[in-house]
C-alpha cells in the first residue's frame, strides 16, 4: 500500500470522513477495518515502508494464522470445502480425495497458501471425469519440488529496488509538514506570552540598529596608501547637502530622463531599466512635458 494511501486511511480511521474521489462533499462512516496481510508489518515499519501509527492504529486486536503447510489436518478439509462449493456453482458432483491422496496433500507446501489449495481444487474438478481422486491422479497436479524447503533471497539489494520514489517522496513532505505545523506551535506560544514577545522585539531592535551602525560607514581611501595596512582606512560620515531637492516627482523625472539618454530615447528599453511598463512610460513622459525635449 503506498504511503499517501495508508495517509488517507488513517485520517480515515481517526475522523470518520472522507471525500469521494471528483466529489467536495466530505463524508461520515462508523466501520470496523479487518485487515489481513502475509508482510512483516514490523519489519515493514522499520523500513519505513509502511506508517507506524497506522501499524498500531490496526493492530487493535491481532491474529495470526499460522501459513497453510503448518495446518496439515485442515488442508483435506479446505479442500473439500472449495470443491462443495465450486460443484454447487456449476452444477456438478464434487471431487473427493482417498485416503492416499489425502497424506500425499498433507505433505505439500503450499507456497501460495489458501489459494493455490482453491486453485488446486478448481483445476482438478474441472479437468477430471473421475470424482474420487487417488493418489497417481493428484500427483499430476502437484509440482515436482513441493517437498523442498523455501529459499530465502540471497540478494537483499533488490529488497532496496522495491522502494518507490514516489513513497520517499510523500513521507519526505509528511515530516516536513509536521516540522511546520512544530514550528506553527512555538510561534503561537510565543505570541501569547507577552513578555517573551517583547524581550524578542527589544532584542531584534537593537541587533537592526547594530547592523544600521555597522552598514552607514563609508569609507575614503587614498590611492597611494598600502592596502595591507588596514589601520590607513579612515571612517566617515554621510554628508548631506540641505540645499538638495527631496521632491519624489522631481526624482522620478531625472530618472526618466536619464533612462531616456542612456537608451537613445528607446522609450522600450528605457521602460526596462525603470522597472515599469512602456506604457506607464509614456504616461509619465506625457504628465512630465518631456515629449518635446525627447
Amino acid at each position: 500500500m503506498p504511503l499517501s494511501t495508508q495517509s488517507r486511511l488513517l485520517r480515515i480511521l481517526e475522523n470518520g470522513e472522507f471525500i469521494k474521489v471528483g466529489s467536495s462533499k466530505v463524508l461520515k462512516t462508523n466501520v470496523r477495518i479487518v485487515t489481513a496481510t502475509n508482510v512483516k508489518l514490523k519489519e515493514a515499519v522499520d523500513k519505513r515502508k509502511f506508517r507506524e501509527d497506522l501499524y498500531y492504529r490496526l493492530n487493535t486486536v491481532p491474529i495470526i494464522v499460522p501459513p497453510l503447510r503448518n495446518r496439515g489436518e485442515d488442508i483435506s478439509l479446505l479442500f473439500r470445502k472449495f470443491a462443495s462449493d465450486f460443484s454447487d456453482k456449476n452444477n456438478m458432483d464434487p471431487v473427493r480425495l482417498d485416503e492416499k491422496a489425502k497424506i500425499l496433500l498433507s505433505k505439500y507446501r503450499f507456497p501460495g497458501n489458501i489459494r493455490e489449495l482453491k486453485n488446486l481444487t478448481e483445476q482438478i474438478s474441472i479437468l477430471e471425469i473421475e470424482r474420487t481422486i487417488t493418489e497417481d491422479l493428484l500427483q499430476k497436479y502437484l509440482p515436482n519440488n513441493s517437498n523442498l524447503p523455501i529459499l530465502n533471497k540471497i540478494n537483499n539489494h533488490k529488497e532496496d529496488e522495491n522502494y518507490n520514489e514516489r513513497d520517499i517522496l510523500y513521507k519526505i513532505l509528511f515530516d516536513l509538514k509536521n516540522d511546520v505545523n512544530e514550528m506553527k506551535k512555538i510561534i503561537d506560544n510565543i505570541i501569547s506570552n507577552d513578555n517573551i514577545s517583547t524581550s524578542i522585539a527589544d532584542n531584534t531592535k537593537e541587533m537592526l540598529i547594530e547592523k544600521d551602525k555597522t552598514y552607514d560607514k563609508k569609507l575614503i581611501i587614498d590611492k597611494n596608501m598600502d592596502l595591507d595596512n588596514k589601520n590607513q582606512f579612515q571612517e566617515v560620515t554621510e554628508v548631506i547637502n540641505e540645499n538638495e531637492s527631496l521632491s519624489i516627482e522631481l526624482k522620478e523625472k531625472e530618472l526618466i530622463i536619464k533612462a531616456l539618454l542612456k537608451n537613445k530615447n528607446k522609450r522600450k528599453y528605457a521602460a526596462k531599466d525603470l522597472g515599469i511598463s512602456e506604457r506607464t512610460l509614456y504616461r509619465k513622459i506625457k504628465y512630465y512635458e518631456l515629449e518635446k525635449d525627447h
